[in-house]
């Protein structure tokens, strides 16, 4: 497995530009599956998971090829319905291709999904949906099966607003007969994104970045050319990145609105952003105080920015609070950034952290995505080096991330 040696004390300095956005390029290349023949989708990252979304098309029957940041995938000739284990361990997204299948070919098989260990993630919310349309599931031997002779119209009532639920029944509900209408759906900005595309393919959908979709079925979709949005977790991060350096950092091709909870935060703490258009500045300060952050659902703060901002927070002036209300097992890096010096108390589902002066360089090891990523910021704030193991996490999710940084003056590399 490959390994960050990274040498703490640059101050970041210069401009670093957003690649297109994990959470939206998924469920969107897996909705190529609704229409038959050629799309092409733009500002593609070049990740772990979209390169095990590619195989899973693949693997489906899909031609699918590279060119730049873009990928074009041709469906026409898709042929199976079945997702291989070996696949679905790698990444938990493959969760998404369950209403895009049923919607085509009236059924799907699939294993349970991989990911990260940040807790329990059940697809219940996924299932109660496609049930509600018109699915009936078989399970055994690992197995999942869902076949439905024909989708209808729904009203669904989500006990929870969970984005790959809400994402799975607006696809499967595009091709469905009737209406149907997602309440206390998912609000994130990958939703919205999801819809636009829906409907450049022909689809009918309506209300995306509120807590009630509507989607009226429609008989075909046809291929189409589309741009992904830019990657607000990865913006946020870059953000962090320059204000826990102490630098000066112009992130560039972002959309201030989709991490407002970020800049609300950083702005509390004293940090000095300038935002101007799809630029923000970030001006790094000698000292920040310490703030209260507690996850919640768009458009409250991401769970997926909660552990860089710990970082931040571990060499905050006073005493900060971090409420995580998503994932029940999201706090494992606190242990990681202990072994770096951080002051941090775990209770429950909230942590307690107590500035220090600085952070000390050490070997790490990456629990999942973002906690890697808050490693990577630690060790960039740190005194000495720091070695950040099982990175393979952190490549599902940050393109170049290594390039990136070293573009802004950190001292890092990558061994393998």
């Amino acid at each position: 497995m490959g390994k960050f040696i990274i040498n703490g004390g640059q101050h970041l300095q210069g401009e670093v530009q957003i690649s297109g956005a994990k959470n939206a390029v998924l469920p969107i290349l897996a909705g190529t599956v609704l229409a038959e023949g050629e799309c092409t989708i733009g500002r593609v990252p070049h990740l772990r998971d979209v390169k095990v979304m590619q195989e899973v098309l693949t693997t489906l029957g899909a031609k699918v090829k590279e060119e730049e940041d873009k990928l074009i995938i041709d469906n026409k000739g898709l042929s199976s319905y079945e997702i291989p284990e070996s696949l679905m361990r790698k990444m938990r997204a493959t969760v998404f291709l369950m209403g895009p299948l049923v919607a085509r070919f009236g059924q799907f098989k699939i294993s349970q999904p991989g990911g990260c260990s940040i807790g329990t993630r059940p697809i219940d919310l996924h299932l109660k949906g496609l049930r509600a349309l018109g699915v009936e599931f078989k399970q055994g031997h690992g197995f999942l099966e869902g076949k439905a002779k024909k989708l209808t119209g729904a009203e669904i009532h989500l006990d929870f607003p969970s984005v790959g639920a809400t994402e799975n029944i607006m696809m499967a509900a595009t091709r469905a007969e009737g209406k149907t209408l997602i309440y206390n759906a998912a609000r994130e900005p990958e939703i919205v994104d999801l819809q636009n595309f829906l409907n450049q393919l022909g689809a009918n959908v309506r209300g995306a970045g509120t807590d009630v979709i509507k989607i009226k079925g429609v008989k075909k979709l046809h291929p189409v050319e589309y741009q992904v949005i830019p990657d607000r977790i990865e913006a946020g991060t870059f953000l962090v990145a320059a204000a826990i350096t102490r630098g000066d950092v112009l992130v560039k091709d972002v959309i201030p609105e989709h991490i407002e909870a970020v800049i609300a935060k950083l702005t509390e703490a004293g940090i000095n952003l300038k935002v101007d258009g799809d630029q923000i500045r970030v001006i790094g300060q000698d000292n920040w105080k310490g703030v209260n952050v507690k996850t919640l659902p768009y458009p409250g703060f991401a769970t997926d920015m909660q552990a860089q901002f710990m970082t931040f927070l571990s060499i905050a002036k006073g005493t900060s609070v971090i409420t995580e209300t998503i994932f029940e097992n999201r706090l494992k890096h606190a242990d990681e950034l202990r072994r770096m010096g951080a002051e941090v108390k775990i209770e429950g589902n909230s942590a307690i952290i107590t500035g220090v002066e600085k952070l000390s360089g050490t070997t790490v090891e990456a629990t999942d995505l973002r906690a890697g990523a808050a490693l990577v910021l630690a060790g960039l704030a740190s005194e000495g080096k720091t070695q950040v193991e099982n990175i393979y996490h952190i490549d599902r999710g940050y393109e170049f991330l290594t390039e990136k940084l070293s573009d802004l003056g950190a001292n890092i590399s990558r061994k393998e």
